[in-house]
């Protein structure tokens, strides 16, 4: 994929389809560039916003925007700002295209902003990053050295996974 553009049309596309393939119902929503999601998916009653994120080099570069707001390179509260910025109901998708040849299918992850916000900031030895890693070893200089960042195995596209996420919306709509 050339530009970024490109990995973010290919990473909507695949999630869409993907999650038409497990069952639900997928709209997509009108314009590029739209705030808080880009999907929904529906199945009977429930739905579920989705934002998905591409990467072709192996992490999401999440919060730079937020830390260049803040003074001190304050990683925690990148992650809180970042987080405050997506509503309850939204989840994201996580689409890798490292070392995914283009006849195969890229690796797909579910995760809630806030398990997202939470391994943000456990990362580089507790000290925070801006990049949610999928596989990443910390080299010998970096703050959190030899650390090995990785998505959890739970965090995978499924039927189990999609289930229990929408199945959570319900919770979080009883408790907002």
């Amino acid at each position: 994929m050339k530009t970024n553009w490109h990995v973010a049309t290919a990473a909507e596309a695949i999630a869409a389809a993907q999650f038409a393939r497990y069952g639900y119902d997928v709209s997509v929503q009108y314009g590029a560039n739209q705030p808080e999601y880009d999907l929904i998916i529906a199945n009977d009653d429930r739905t579920l916003k989705i934002s998905v994120k591409g990467s072709k080099d192996g992490g999401w570069g999440l919060t730079q925007t937020q830390l260049s707001r803040i003074r001190n390179a304050n990683y925690y509260a990148a992650a809180d700002l970042w987080l405050r910025r997506h509503r309850p109901r939204t989840i994201l998708c996580l689409v890798q295209f490292k070392d995914v040849r283009e006849d195969e299918m890229p690796r797909i992850y579910l995760a809630w902003p806030r398990e997202v916000a939470e391994r943000l900031k456990a990362a580089a030895g507790g000290r925070g990053d801006t990049i949610l890693w999928e596989d990443h070893t910390r080299g010998p200089r970096a703050a959190g050295a030899g650390q090995i960042e990785s998505l959890p195995a739970s965090w995978k596209i499924g039927a189990e996974r999609i289930s229990a996420l929408i199945r959570m919306e319900d919770v979080i709509a009883l408790s907002a």
